[in-house]
């Protein structure tokens, strides 16, 4: 129902690739906010101030933005940079320099051009209704003049997008070479120089060893780790110790019983006699008597109500479905077809009930009482709840305590953990950084391990203070042994080191014999020691190396065969042997067109960047106030 207020955000996307503009920071085409003079102003725009004011919301909305995006895990202080501030900046000027071009080249909709798009989100002319238009706005948060503004400024910025993305296409020639490019198919033998087969002609020396181990000093670091101790208080903590009585469940039961209880539900139908706005008393009595009649019939054979409904009804859009009007939900109907549906038993056919759309004959035809759930069934839900929030309340009381405690007694977390009925957790290994192999530990959270890796939590031993990681979640802890970032001893690193020595030498010399016999190849052009010829092309690498296979399909071919060498890391040194180049039998239509489609897409989207960038040219912008102060926002949590 509601995909018509969406929908045409979609005509935006050419130029929102290009300019990421959060719908706060735009005012109006063709008007500027202006909240002072420049001492307020950051910038102008084409003569146009942008406020201090404006600029701090823009802030503000993406910080919100952001917040609800990580969670728990948002920090404001990685944010509070330049070059976040100057993205925003840049952001807000790209799109001023857009609409002050809109307004110098008059691109405007007109009143006929707005109402037939929005008739048209309607399902077309003769079906739109404005109260249905109004009402399906307000449950959006929106006045209709507030979403014919949006549309207006959208399809004015649609004109502009179209006209810039229309000078972006590929000429066939270039689309046709490029698609042959990537079908290419080429016939290329291989000839692999494995590094095993080169380990024993590799002597290593202890000054190799040595020689490594000091080029390669990083490699054997052994990072900073701590033994620690911590205690965490959170909900789950706090309810352990809660308990709920069965009376206090059987209480909360006996005053909330509508929690528990699953309304009446009335599925009904209706035929509807309709009469125009503005009728005559005659014809709204002339309706009336029809709908009595229909009443008449219906309360001789209620079952023919469905038949009459097909037959009679004026309500195109339950008529065909027998006059069904599915469930009723409250307020989903006009009061008096509501309040009559109300009062109907199962089956029961109504008197004839006015609305403002005309008369209707009106019947439930099916209906389910209320149904309350017994204590027995809802009673350990009622106990979790009832737990929860004595939880909550308990937390704020325990967490005063906690943080005093792990404070005042700091050489050990034992008396906060006995106090409140905790257990003091351990760990090993723990790093100031965040482990992937720790994954949700409480201990592994940054701002708990900024703390606890402090100089003078190192230092001393103390405990750190309370550190909340999330929504009623505090953490304390303490390190019980630490050990500073060391050097590996070079005894303890030989074999390691003689192992990747070996091969890396074993590399050098695959490499070296691949290259002279590539030499060879070339002068010669002969084909011994390759394997059996493969068909691959860009797509279909047959088994070929990612590597290998970049070299083969781009080497110059102008004279076959043609021979190439590459470096396979971690397995030695191929050589290929191109002996055919061809393009295949058969072309992918469709994958040609598509391809076509992504090239004139690249083409346009590189367009608008560069027409984006010559409209802030055009638009003469000023900055007057340097990014680094030009906002300073508090964090709202």
């Amino acid at each position: 129902m509601f995909e018509f207020i969406r929908t045409h955000q979609r005509l935006m996307q050419i130029l929102l690739a290009i300019v990421i503009v959060p719908s706060f920071a735009f005012v109006g085409i063709g008007s500027y906010q202006s909240f002072g003079d420049d001492a307020n102003t950051i910038a102008k725009i084409d003569g146009k101030p942008l406020t201090q004011q404006e600029f701090d919301n823009a802030v503000r909305t993406q910080l919100d933005t952001y917040r609800q995006r990580l969670g728990a895990q948002f920090d404001q202080k990685m944010f509070d940079t330049p070059e976040f501030k100057q993205n925003i900046l840049d952001q807000l000027i790209a799109q001023r320099a857009i609409a002050a071009e809109v307004l110098h080249r008059n691109l405007s909709v007109t009143d006929s051009q707005l109402q037939k798009v929005i008739i048209d989100q309607f399902g077309g002319p003769g079906a739109f209704d404005m109260d249905r238009y109004k009402a399906i706005l307000a449950q959006q948060g929106m006045r209709p003049e507030d979403y014919d503004a949006r549309l207006r400024r959208d399809l004015a910025l649609q004109q502009l997008a179209t006209a810039v993305e229309g000078t972006g296409f590929a000429p066939r020639s270039v689309a046709k070479n490029l698609s042959d490019i990537v079908a290419q198919e080429r016939e290329v033998q291989e000839l692999l120089l494995p590094v095993a087969d080169f380990v024993p002609q590799v002597k290593v020396t202890d000054e190799m060893v040595k020689a490594y181990y000091q080029k390669n000093s990083k490699f054997f670091e052994v990072p900073e780790q701590a033994k620690i101790e911590y205690v965490v208080l959170n909900n789950d903590a706090v309810a352990s110790q809660i308990k709920v009585s069965d009376a206090e469940v059987a209480d909360y039961y006996a005053k909330n019983s509508a929690q528990f209880t699953t309304p009446e539900t009335r599925r009904a139908s209706h035929i509807l006699i309709a009469v125009k706005k503005g009728a005559s008393a005659a014809d709204i009595a002339a309706a009336k008597a029809k709908a009595e009649a229909i009443v008449a019939e219906l309360r001789k054979n209620p079952g023919e109500f469905a038949k009459l409904a097909k037959a009679k009804s004026e309500d195109p859009g339950s008529a065909e479905q027998g006059g069904d009007l599915g469930v009723i939900e409250k307020g989903s109907l006009v009061a008096s077809v509501e309040n009559a549906i109300g009062k109907l038993k199962q089956g029961e056919i109504s008197d004839a009930v006015q609305s403002e759309f005309g008369w209707h004959v009106l019947t439930v035809t099916e209906l389910k009482p209320a149904v309350v759930k017994p204590l027995d069934v809802v009673k350990a839900d009622v106990a979790d709840l009832l737990k929860k929030q004595k939880a909550a309340k308990k937390y704020s009381e325990m967490a005063e305590t906690f943080n005093n405690t792990v404070y005042e007694q700091a050489d050990s977390l034992k008396p906060a953990a006995d106090k409140l009925g905790l257990k003091v957790e351990t760990a090993d290994g723990v790093s100031r950084k965040p482990s992937p192999l720790a994954g949700a530990a409480l201990y592994n959270n940054p701002k708990f391990l900024t703390a606890l890796f402090s100089n003078d939590s190192i230092g001393s031993k103390r405990n750190t203070e309370a550190v909340e990681i999330a929504p009623n979640t505090l953490i304390s802890g303490r390190i019980v042994d630490f050990k500073p970032a060391s050097k590996r001893p070079l005894a303890e690193v030989d074999a390691q080191i003689r192992q990747r020595v070996t091969i890396e030498e074993a590399a050098k010399l695959a490499t070296k014999a691949g290259e002279e016999k590539l030499a060879a190849f070339k002068r010669s052009g002969d084909a011994t020691g390759f394997g059996a010829g493969k068909l691959v092309s860009r797509g279909k690498p047959e088994g070929i190396n990612g590597l290998a296979l970049q070299s083969v399909m781009t080497v110059d071919t102008s004279k076959l065969p043609a021979y190439v060498g590459v470096d396979l890391p971690g397995t030695g040194y191929g050589v290929y042997r191109i002996s055919k180049v061809q393009q295949p039998a058969a072309a992918d239509e469709a994958q040609r067109k598509q391809e076509a489609e992504q090239i004139g897409n690249l083409i346009a989207q590189q367009e608008m960047a560069q027409y984006v960038e010559l409209l802030k040219s055009k638009a003469k912008v000023k900055i007057l106030k340097p990014i680094a102060s030009a906002t300073t926002v508090t964090e709202v949590k």
